[in-house]
């Protein structure tokens, strides 16, 4: 069983695609930004690794939905920003109703069960 402050791992990875494009309509962000905002956003109860977080990216930028670019940071390092493509924007209008569909059903009969 899972403690109450854990988001289990399943829900997690189904809400990892339409996080990263809602934090892009904000405009390009790198990894570890985005990784830190969800982070704060959830209160430290979505806690994405590296391992999990870049993988998603480079299927999302496969699929057309973002883009990158690299940047030369003042210290002489690289940083890969992304950003949202047209294609991402459609693909996050279709997750949203999905997830509207699915929150609307739960809370409906977590309404109806006192819960």
């Amino acid at each position: 069983m899972y403690p109450a402050r854990m988001i289990e791992k399943e829900l997690v990875a189904a809400s990892t695609e339409p996080l990263i494009l809602s934090l892009l309509t904000n405009g390009e962000n790198y990894g570890y930004e985005l990784i830190q905002e969800v982070k704060r956003l959830s209160g430290d109860k979505i806690q994405w690794s590296d391992g999990m977080l870049y993988p998603v990216l480079h299927r999302m930028e496969d699929a057309g939905w973002i883009k990158s670019r690299w940047v030369k940071m003042e210290s002489g390092r690289k940083r890969k920003y992304y950003s949202l493509e047209k294609d991402g924007r459609q693909a996050l209008k279709n997750k949203r109703a999905q997830w509207t569909v699915i929150s609307s059903v739960l809370g409906g009969l977590w309404k109806e069960q006192n819960v």
